[in-house]
């Protein structure tokens, strides 16, 4: 029994070491990404985990939420795609800001990222880009979280091949569900691409349970997405919009907000999600 508890103890350990990424996307913008991965972080890190935000969308609105200016930005993740190579560790951190919250770093975007697609074009390696980057800072964070842009392209490929696991935002409103449509076609390709299964949630967001519009969304969601869909709903709630202008993560400002409580949810049961998979991971290994 003693040996036992001694290899389960060495187990979580391993567990615990795992870097987690996670990637934010939709291939519709306005899904709440940004708050996302922002409200996320902010609940890691009052359980005392270091987080890395990246912001792969060249509108830069992570960026803008921790007061920075995308459009004068010198460096951001578009110098990531000119090195020619990742050897070099400071050149990287040198592009990392630390926010005012302790524990939250973020690399910036800025709007010449929307010329990557054109200067890449069949380049060698284009699409793993961060993954290399994420690779090589694996020992400094716990986490790392993708704010993707909403069109499929050379960054959200970047995000997709880098990550761990994929969270997808989606509005409880009918035009929205088309757009999931797009989205779960894609993750299914990448899935097919790689060469190891990368696991997503589909996350209702802005809901309202006044509206039937809601209701009747998140009930078509249920049917159509089961097992993929996270049970429970962010809720509309102003506080977002509040924490958002002091740039702040909502579960720093307002924790006992409706929408921090909503996604401290959701972080439990990614947590708890996640550690049965990487449990099964390392058992099969």
């Amino acid at each position: 029994m003693h040996v036992v508890w001694l290899e389960l103890k060495v187990l979580n350990k391993v567990i615990g070491e795992i870097l987690k990424v996670w990637a934010v996307a939709n291939q519709k913008g306005g899904v709440a990404k940004t708050t996302t991965v922002v409200s996320l972080a902010g609940h890691l890190v009052k359980r005392g985990l270091r987080c890395l935000l990246i912001d792969l969308d060249p509108h830069g609105s992570l960026t803008s939420y921790f007061k920075e200016d995308p459009d004068s930005l010198e460096k951001s993740v578009y110098n990531l795609f000119q090195m020619h190579q990742f050897s070099i560790k400071h050149e990287i951190n040198d592009l990392i800001i630390h926010s005012e919250v302790e524990g939250i770093d973020f690399i910036p975007a800025s709007i010449s990222m929307a010329t990557l697609d054109r200067q890449l074009g069949t380049q060698e390696g284009k699409g793993l880009v961060i993954k290399k980057v994420v690779d090589l800072l694996a020992d400094e964070y716990d986490y790392i979280l993708i704010d993707c842009p909403p069109v499929l392209g050379v960054l959200m490929v970047n995000a997709l091949a880098a990550c761990t696991h994929v969270l997808v935002p989606v509005q409880t409103e009918f035009l929205a569900l088309k757009g999931l449509e797009r989205m779960h076609h894609t993750l299914n390709m990448i899935i097919q691409a790689r060469r190891h299964d990368v696991s997503f949630t589909i996350v209702p967001v802005m809901f309202d349970r006044r509206t039937r519009a809601s209701t009747d969304s998140l009930r078509a969601l249920r049917e159509k997405y089961g097992a993929e869909l996270w049970q429970n709903v962010i809720p509309v709630d102003t506080a977002f919009r509040t924490a958002s202008q002091k740039g702040l993560p909502l579960p720093i400002m307002l924790p006992s907000s409706r929408g921090a409580k909503a996604y401290a949810e959701l972080l439990d049961n990614l947590l708890n999600a996640n550690k049965q998979s990487d449990l099964k991971r390392v058992t099969n290994e």
